[in-house]
């Protein structure tokens, strides 16, 4: 067994591949840099502490769609394998532990509205597909509505006791802002970029290959049974 491991309306989402190449700025738009930074730059404060960004069609043409894809990056480039991190029992774990199979990885809150379906079937997931090579990892967060108020003790007895979590659970951390935890730094640069790097809430999920890169990002009204369909494809693909 691995490491014992809102309420809100949500508008606009939709199920967007974002990877680092998705992101191009229109020649017409290169004028707009200085403003659309300062812009930014006025609101950043705000959207660090309540987890809001800007949607695509606040600056139209600078967000494109890629389709989904298995292949690796560059072998030189960083991988999630490169960061460690400290478990909900605040014990080092190396992520390069992980090599070679298909991971995960959420922002969970035990008082977020999406907990319970997302919990359920993230258990249902990991006991179907763990015998395959999935892992599911997941971060406890609090940046949004502090609907992850307790302690780490709290945090596990919720996700094992009441939903049987055998997935990993880790250290609460912080996904935005000045704090972010470096292996969210990693994923959100890989699936994100310019302008749409930020978590938007509780359970925003990435998909991450056998070689440790980030190959789609859901947003947190993506279940997990949604994302079912991607899991097979990076399994069955080894």
């Amino acid at each position: 067994m691995a490491t014992m491991p809102c309420s809100a309306s949500f508008y606009g989402f939709s199920r967007t591949k974002m990877t680092p190449s998705s992101y191009s700025l229109r020649p017409s738009m290169a004028f707009s840099i200085p403003s659309i930074k300062t812009a930014l730059e006025s609101s950043k404060s705000a959207i660090f502490q309540h987890g809001i960004s800007l949607q695509p069609s606040t600056f139209p043409g600078v967000l494109q769609s890629r389709s989904f894809t298995v292949n690796a990056r560059a072998a030189t480039e960083k991988s999630i394998y490169d960061f460690t991190v400290k478990d909900i029992d605040q014990n080092d774990v190396s992520l390069s532990k992980f090599k070679g199979k298909v991971l995960l990885v959420v922002n969970v809150a035990s008082k977020c509205g999406l907990a319970t379906a997302n919990y359920s079937e993230l258990s249902h997931i990991y006991e179907k597909y763990k015998t395959q090579g999935l892992e599911i990892l997941a971060f406890p967060c609090n940046q949004f509505g502090g609907q992850e108020p307790g302690s780490n003790p709290e945090i596990k007895q919720f996700a094992c006791t009441r939903f049987k979590a055998e997935f990993p659970i880790f250290d609460k951390v912080d996904v935005n802002g000045p704090n972010t935890a470096p292996v969210y730094q990693f994923l959100k640069s890989s699936a994100g970029g310019f302008l749409g790097d930020l978590v938007k809430w509780n359970f925003e999920k990435f998909l991450v290959d056998r070689n440790g890169q980030v190959v789609e990002r859901y947003p947190p009204t993506t279940s997990p049974s949604q994302i079912e369909k991607d899991i097979q494809r990076l399994l069955a693909a080894s």
